[in-house]
């Protein structure tokens, strides 16, 4: 079987997790991870202050591990690498930060509209959706992938689920491109890093885009109480959680930019890079379109090689051993997904990009774990259906300019994906 070779061998001494300027290089956040798997999986990475420093896991065995115990490696001490104060976690916990039975309430609340038989219903609005968007794209010939295409489909779904009107899209992309990108000087109102971001620490990703968030939403909740639409918003406020306690303004407020954020964020970014990678791999292109059968089992191939969220955190609720190593209580614990996504003991060659690939047992969504993606069925049919749509016209598609990369150690972004492409 041919091989395909990993980015080229990187020093241990030259790993720094914490550093999100090697984040925009292709190469060097997968080098980081390979020595990190071979040379010392569970690795301790000093931080910059106010930060203490955590521990970072890499291997898929470990990942699964940690992340189906949420006894021992909670949730509810932040899932972002910032170290926040008990008031601050009160006022910014969402549904990712929530464990036991609370979390199964606060999921069980939307849960049913996103199982693979409801986002099923969606698949002929998917498909004329689909369509629009390539019909206005394509035609350019020249274009950034990600603005016209990866970027505007999903923000629609998301659009359509809330049933808000499709002129605000634009407004929502703008959204989750300053929350989730508060460490890119191109997105964030304030840098996560800088001293004003003081000034927001109550609030989620402590961007100033939040308030705006919460108050569209705040405004779409005060219009659909006591409503009977099944929207999204319409669900969140006219439901009561099963174990008794009522959603709070605050729980309303974190859940809905949630639904805005990761509704929008992490299906573009793995579109953009399954498009990278079938641009970069035309003979795995090729297979696809002579064989749209393949489609939905490339799509797990390329939902690992995507990998858009780089990690989550957990926090160690009791001294424990892991790989070889003590972790005390209180100790951070960054499961780095990404890395699990390309381990060598799961995955053979795993640099070769295979729409072929069987039994992909990718960590993207989680696995077995009480915090396992909602939105993965959805994620999984937009994908399905936009290739099959997408590549059927294509005659040719090629890079034409700079693949420009979120600059983030959380998010594994694509901001600017220039191409030119031929039509059929």
């Amino acid at each position: 079987m041919r091989t395909a070779a990993g980015p080229p061998p990187l020093a241990i001494g030259d790993v720094d997790l914490a550093d999100n300027d090697r984040f925009t290089d292709g190469d060097l956040p997968w080098r980081m991870f390979d020595v990190l798997r071979r040379e010392d999986p569970v690795h301790w990475q000093p931080e910059p202050a106010p930060n203490s420093g955590f521990w970072a896991v890499t291997r898929h065995a470990d990942i699964v591990r940690v992340d189906r115990d949420p006894d021992t490696f909670t949730s509810e001490r932040f899932t972002n690498l910032e170290e926040v104060d008990e008031d601050y976690i009160a006022l910014r916990r969402s549904l990712l930060e929530t464990d036991g039975m609370r979390h199964r309430a606060m999921r069980l609340i939307l849960q049913k509209r996103f199982t693979p038989r409801a986002v099923a219903t969606y698949e002929d609005f998917l498909r004329g959706l689909t369509a629009r968007t390539l019909d206005a794209a394509l035609p350019k010939g020249t274009f950034d992938f990600v603005r016209e295409v990866s970027a505007d489909f999903p923000i629609n779904v998301l659009a359509r689920m809330l049933d808000v009107p499709e002129g605000d899209t634009q407004q929502l992309i703008d959204w989750g491109n300053r929350i989730i990108g508060n460490t890119d000087p191109d997105y964030a109102d304030v840098l996560l890093e800088s001293a004003e971001s003081e000034r927001y620490r109550d609030l989620p990703f402590r961007s100033p885009a939040s308030l705006e968030v919460f108050a569209y939403g705040r405004e779409l909740a005060a219009a659909r109480r006591g409503g009977r639409g099944d929207d999204l918003v319409t669900t969140l406020v006219n439901s009561s959680p099963r174990d008794g306690v009522p959603l709070s303004p605050t729980d309303f407020d974190n859940y809905f930019l949630l639904l805005v954020v990761a509704g929008n964020e992490t299906t573009r970014h793995a579109i953009s890079h399954s498009m990278l990678a079938l641009i970069e791999h035309p003979e795995e292109r090729a297979k696809l379109v002579a064989d749209p059968s393949l489609i939905p089992g490339a799509v797990e191939e390329c939902l690992r090689w995507a990998s858009p969220v780089y990690h989550f955190r957990r926090t160690a609720t009791r001294d424990v051993e892991l790989g070889g190593k003590l972790i005390r209580k209180g100790d951070k614990v960054v499961l780095w997904f990404a890395s699990g996504n390309r381990d060598e003991d799961v995955f053979p060659d795993p640099y070769r990009f295979d729409v072929t690939r069987e039994n992909i047992d990718h960590v993207t969504f989680g696995k077995g774990s009480p915090h396992f993606c909602l939105g993965n069925s959805l994620a999984r049919l937009e994908m399905r259906i936009m290739f099959e749509e997408l590549l059927p016209r294509l005659a040719g598609i090629r890079l034409d300019g700079e693949v420009r990369r979120v600059r983030s150690n959380f998010v594994n972004g694509i901001k600017e994906l220039p191409v030119t492409v031929t039509l059929v």
